[in-house]
């Protein structure tokens, strides 16, 4: 009888089916043989992110490699609440915890933004991926990633129909979730900026816009990694999959 391993679940991009096989890159090879110890007929799970869960078995070739034979999809896909994150980039293993937690939070999109104080110049788009799909095999949603763009220019093209909620560090202390519930529900965005806030007249250009909603985290000033996990588990709570 095929080993079974439940708790070993693989991302894999090709689109999956009844029947389909999948050949394993070095690395995920390395992983199920060498890592997790798996032979010939030992049965995982694998995902694409989008038709859902599926039970496969492991055929090993040659020296190194596998191959992985979908056999029957044990559930279907199942996504997270439609909020985007919309983030500052920050330094790398700040910004690896960040995109990961943020995707086991379930959100349906990342995208970085450039702001006046962000003090990180470019984001390495393969590294975020590669920590986006870690995550995703913990919590099976993977989330799309956004090249980053300019704050100024992503407010200028914003569909004011996607409602932001926006961590503002200097507003009055009060109760958020009695803020956010007044909200319809709909699709969301969750912005948090920059180590050290956002320059002024971001800050006045966001408190005008008619379809931002600014929150207060508290009396205690947060890392922007932690401000992250703090809004996303709030807006989750109050607006998202966890009511």
């Amino acid at each position: 009888m095929a080993k079974r391993n439940p708790s070993v679940r693989l991302y894999v991009s090709a689109p999956l089916r009844e029947g389909v096989e999948v050949e394993c890159d070095r690395s995920q090879a390395n992983y199920l043989r060498n890592v997790m110890r798996l032979g010939d007929g030992a049965e995982i799970l694998m995902f694409d992110g989008k038709s859902g869960e599926w039970r496969a078995r492991l055929a090993v070739t040659g020296k190194h490699g596998c191959i992985l034979k979908a056999l029957n999809r044990e559930r279907p896909q199942e996504d997270g609440p439609d909020i985007h994150y919309l983030f500052a980039p920050l330094k790398r293993a700040r910004l690896d915890y960040m995109v990961q937690k943020a995707t086991e939070l379930g959100v349906a999109a990342l995208r970085p933004v450039m702001t006046r104080r962000t003090d990180v110049g470019r984001l390495n788009m393969e590294r975020a991926h590669a920590n986006v799909i870690e995550a995703a095999e913990q919590c099976g949603v993977l989330p799309e990633i956004f090249e980053p763009v300019p704050l100024d220019r992503l407010l200028d093209g914003w569909d004011p129909s996607r409602r932001i909620v926006y961590g503002d560090e200097t507003a009055t202390v009060a109760s958020p979730v009695e803020k956010l519930a007044v909200l319809k529900e709909g699709p969301l965005a969750v912005l948090v900026g920059p180590e050290g806030g956002f320059d002024p007249e971001e800050q006045e250009r966001l408190r005008h816009l008619l379809y931002v909603t600014p929150v207060s985290l508290g009396p205690r000033v947060m890392r922007a990694d932690t401000a992250a996990v703090a809004l996303l588990a709030l807006v989750n709570a109050v607006l998202g999959d966890w009511q």
